[in-house]
This record gives C-alpha cells, structure tokens and sequence, in this order.
C-alpha cells in the first residue's frame, strides 16, 4: 500500500481593527456581505446582483448575478454570532466554482472586543492543500495585498461609513 505524501500549505493570516462594536461587526461580516464584497472579486463583476454569506450554520454562501445566474461558492460550517464564522471556500485555483467540500479550504473569522466601539476581526484561511495542484501559488495570491487584505479593507471602508 503506497502512502501519498501531501504537503500542508501554511494558512493566510489577516487581522484588522474595525471602528464598530463587536455586533456590528460581525452583523455587517455576514448579514452585510454585499455591501462590502468588491464586486470586481466575483463571478458576475458589474452585473453582480448580490453576493451573501449566511450568518447560520449549514448557510450558504451565495452569488446571484444577472439572466438566473446563481451559484453556491460556501457552506458555512459554524457560527456564533458575535464571536465567529468558519465557512468553507469552494472556489478552485481557477476561480472555479468547487461543488466538492472536501477539496475546499475553509476560512474562519474571530471578533473580538477591545471596547464598546471598537472590534478586531482576525481571519485565517487555512487548508489550501485540499485544492491539489496551484494550491501554493493560491495561497500566496490570497496574501498578497490584492488577496485578503484587499478584501478586508473593503470591510473596513464599510465599517467606517
């Protein structure tokens, strides 16, 4: 019996202090999402309708684009609200939709509280192994300043409005 050997790809770390209270942060994470979401970050571009991340467990993340266009890019695997979400990302190297969840990384995101008004949002997306060939490279372009800490300063923006 051969064993196959697979490297684990070290996850992306992203942190950012947010000018809200915890529960306006992560209502505007989740319920928020189509707000903040660049629109250049999806399938559908200019003519994206809406783009959503369910705040409940088994909750689907979704876009919804023009002429019936829809498709499910997530499942959230766990919530509590206030604290954290961890949702899978079926999005390929790619940029193809992943209808499998086992070769899905996943993406968790913590809220915590440093005063009434003010919240850090800490997201680690990990597992990018389960994505097989270009995992590497899509890790790296992930943590590069057009990855996740573009996306989170699209947040931000938001939460300072």
């Amino acid at each position: 019996m051969e064993l196959m050997m697979i490297d684990i790809v070290d996850p992306v770390r992203c942190e950012i202090e947010v000018p809200i209270s915890i529960s306006e942060a992560f209502k505007l994470f989740t319920e928020g999402f189509n707000s903040w979401w660049p629109s250049d970050y999806t399938w559908s571009q200019e003519s994206l309708e809406s783009i959503s991340l369910a705040s409940c467990e088994n909750g689907r993340c979704t876009e919804v684009g023009p002429n019936g266009f829809q498709v499910d890019w997530g499942r959230v695997l766990k919530c509590h609200p206030s604290e954290k979400i961890i949702f899978t990302w079926q999005i390929s190297p790619n940029r193809e939709p992943q209808p499998n969840p086992q070769k899905a990384s996943v993406v968790e995101v913590n809220f915590t509280m440093i005063n009434l008004k003010t919240t850090i949002v800490s997201l680690v997306h990990s597992g990018f192994e389960k994505h097989g060939e270009g995992a590497l490279a899509y890790r790296e372009s992930l943590n590069s300043d057009y990855g996740w800490p573009f996306i989170l300063n699209k947040y931000l923006e938001v939460a300072k409005a």
